[in-house]
């Protein structure tokens, strides 16, 4: 069965969603501004900006008497906490899984946060299996990445699919593995002019289902 590959964060999960709804909470249970929230989405970067910086920005601000692992500690579970699979993600990977397509979830991170996340969802219902880098000791756009995930259900990449957020991590990943992808632009524009995602989709249902041939919403990268 092919194996159709999928990032975790803003792709299968709105991890941003997820993210600025513990800020919302983390603000509130210390009285301050909740208009604030949006300083501290754009300081997190999409997750990307490092835990211990964003935690000293937030204690700088604020002169919070937090420990600074304290807050560390909630940048890494903040959005694992209130993460939520949504119901036409879970219908397309059903329906990815009836037509013979093998899901397996490829993603950056930190094993227990991933995996996390993964749990508090409901994926694991949902997929045959999933890599994390902090386990295989790659990140992706590292090939290792996604032969692990092959590994993992026992398949191969001849005739897979990459579904992600990411232009380098995920789709030019993929791409120099001759692999299919399907680039969620999240109201991005595509800027790469050495490669193209195969696809380009608002959501990851409508990548799925474009992969599928069900839905071509999606249009060609």
């Amino acid at each position: 069965m092919p194996l159709l590959l999928a990032d975790l964060d803003n792709t299968l999960l709105d991890r941003d969603a997820a993210f600025r709804t513990g800020v919302v909470r983390l603000l509130a249970d210390h009285d301050l501004p909740a208009a604030d929230v949006d300083w501290v989405c754009a300081l997190d970067e999409h997750g990307t900006a490092p835990r211990e910086a964003v935690a000293t920005a937030i204690r700088d601000r604020y002169g919070l008497r937090l420990p600074l692992d304290t807050l560390v500690d909630f940048l890494r579970a903040g959005a694992a906490e209130n993460v939520v699979l949504a119901p036409e993600t879970r219908a397309a990977l059903v329906a990815a899984r009836t037509a013979g397509w093998t899901p397996v979830i490829v993603t950056n991170g930190l094993v227990a946060q991933q995996e996390r996340k993964i749990a508090v969802a409901g994926l694991a219902e949902y997929v045959a299996g999933w890599v994390v880098s902090g386990a295989v000791g790659a990140d992706k756009p590292d090939a290792a990445m996604f032969h692990a995930a092959a590994r993992a259900v026992d398949g191969t990449l001849d005739g897979a699919w990459m579904l992600g957020d990411n232009p380098v991590a995920d789709v030019f990943g993929a791409y120099r593995l001759g692999l299919s992808t399907a680039w969620l632009h999240l109201g991005r524009t595509w800027v790469e002019t050495a490669y193209r995602p195969t696809v380009v989709a608002d959501t990851a249902a409508e990548a799925i289902h474009a992969v599928l041939g069900t839905d071509r919403r999606g249009t060609d990268g």
